[in-house]
């Protein structure tokens, strides 16, 4: 038997004081965390919950994350964690596939309705039965007459409860996927993917009970979910909360708080990287950082040479998918780094580079990464044919193109619905944008593909400047075309003040493809 609650009740009882989550001012212990999410598990049985059912859950980092998302494992069902940018049709589209019975919304602001874009989306779905808002405060009512609270879900429930006790191959989470390709799909992970992946983030960052780390990727992404409130709660460390990340906020608490992890997305180091510091709390960020990674998408090797310079920190790379749950391969500080590597397998993970006919290729031969292990997904939730289509004999079928060396590092080319078919000849963007990014003048870019009459595919970047930095696109172009391949300079470039990004930080190609 497992259920993955025992981590949050585990550290509970070996540090029921210590401070589990901070969030502006006020700080949760692990004792109250785990008291309140057991006072979830009672209102949700209370409410008529069954082990299986789903549960739906949109909420920014705030301590009511991880208690309601193990409060809703505690009573044996099905947490649906809920992108907290998604409008009412999108989430009614995830509330309805996958048969989710009740749902717990934020109330959002005036600039992010969450409750209202939830509360019409959940009136939308007949299938859901229930809706409870989160207010920011247990005591405040709700602003939607009809709309339920969490307090009410609570109210007169004890702080104690008897997990269900479900199996290690029983669904725990279902992450939708990002839906480029079509309808976002739900993978289902088992209680066994996300404790081992846990552990293995744990063994991976070398987290220890003394460690604080800062939050600032959302937690309903399965990075941050997994690498950090998983970890972090399996640790019994500290974790420091901030809704969005914003520079000069992840500065400020990292030094209030003496942050010794980070976990980030590269556009987050890249915010770090560029923001202006004083030269004492440089010294004191720097004293303080004992561990960082990077994952979600491929960090430019100038980027990750720049912070490490700045911060004395080194950052671990790594790879994953919301399938993966999502650890596939990472750079271990025990076996050696490879800076725009993405590392080695994970501890009990296989991983091989194939070609179209799905036969293993040898090293440096490009062709997609494909994974099977422990953290394989159970599959697409109600989706048999689509699981079928990405899983072969237990190896899922990652969409990335990538290439392993002679010592057994792997690197991602790029994503293959990213790659750029230029006159018949393949270009990976990803290699153009690290030759971009060593431009005296480029502060960052991104890499894509334009509809070209002529050659089928052209070449086009968004280039963000340095501050201060001076370059016209058609120097920046001459420069690159002298750095690389004539076939794989860009014939357009457009310099940007930012670059759109999704709500963990990655770029959006997608929407840039249509600018």
């Amino acid at each position: 038997m497992l259920n993955l609650s025992a981590i949050l009740e585990s550290s509970a009882g070996r540090y029921p004081q210590k401070p589990a989550f901070t969030f502006n001012d006020t700080v949760f212990t692990y004792e109250q965390i785990n008291g309140e999410a057991n006072r979830i598990a009672n209102g949700l049985r209370h409410t008529g919950i069954q082990p299986g059912d789903k549960v739906a859950l949109s909420c920014p980092n705030h301590p009511y994350f991880p208690i309601i998302y193990f409060g809703i494992l505690k009573a044996g069902a099905v947490v649906v964690p809920v992108n907290i940018l998604l409008k009412r049709d999108e989430i009614a589209y995830q509330l309805r596939d996958s048969d989710a019975k009740a749902f717990c919304c934020f109330v959002g602001s005036p600039e992010l309705p969450m409750g209202q874009y939830g509360w019409d989306a959940f009136n939308q779905t007949p299938g859901c039965a229930h809706f409870f808002m989160i207010m920011p405060l247990i005591a405040m009512p709700s602003p939607i007459e009809g709309a339920d609270t969490i307090a009410a879900l609570v109210a007169g429930q004890p702080p104690l409860f008897d997990s269900v006790q479900t199996t290690a191959e029983d669904t725990a989470a279902i992450i939708y996927t990002s839906g480029t390709t079509g309808q976002p799909k739900g993978a289902e992970l088992t209680h066994a993917n996300l404790l081992l992946n846990t552990m293995l983030a744990v063994d991976i960052l070398e987290l220890q009970p003394k460690d604080t780390q800062l939050v600032a990727m959302p937690l309903f992404h399965i990075f941050a979910m997994t690498v950090q409130m998983n970890a972090g709660i399996y640790r019994g460390i500290h974790s420091v909360l901030v809704p969005r990340f914003d520079a000069a906020v992840a500065v400020s608490l990292m030094l209030r708080h003496k942050i010794s992890v980070f976990v980030g997305v590269p556009t987050m180091f890249w915010g770090l990287l560029h923001y202006p510091i004083e030269a004492d709390q440089l010294a004191a960020l720097a004293g303080g950082l004992r561990r960082c990674a990077c994952g979600g998408a491929s960090l430019p090797v100038q980027v990750l040479q720049d912070f490490e310079a700045r911060f004395n920190a080194s950052i671990l790379e790594g790879y994953g998918m919301s399938e993966g749950a999502p650890i596939v391969t990472f750079n271990y500080f025990e076996f050696g780094r490879k800076h725009g590597s993405i590392g080695i397998p994970a501890t009990g993970i296989s991983v091989k580079v194939v070609d179209e006919q799905g036969n293993a290729l040898p090293a440096g031969e490009k062709g997609e990464l494909w994974y099977r292990g422990h953290n394989v997904m159970k599959g697409y939730y109600g989706k048999p044919a689509e699981t079928a289509a990405a899983v072969t004999d237990g190896w899922m079928h990652s969409g990335d193109i990538a290439v392993m060396d002679e010592d057994g590092f792997y690197y991602i080319v790029d994503r293959l619905k990213d790659l750029i078919i230029r006159g018949g000849k393949n270009v990976y963007p990803r290699e153009v944008e690290e030759v971009m990014m060593k431009h005296a003048a480029v502060s960052l870019v991104a890499v894509v593909g334009v509809p070209c009459e002529k050659m089928g595919e052209e070449i086009k970047a968004f280039v963000v400047l340095k501050p201060d930095a001076v370059a016209t696109a058609e120097e920046i172009i001459a420069w690159t075309k002298e750095e690389i391949a004539v076939f794989k300079y860009p014939r357009y470039v457009e310099v940007v003040t930012s670059l759109p990004t999704t709500a963990s930080g990655k770029i959006l190609k997608k929407d840039l493809r249509h600018a």
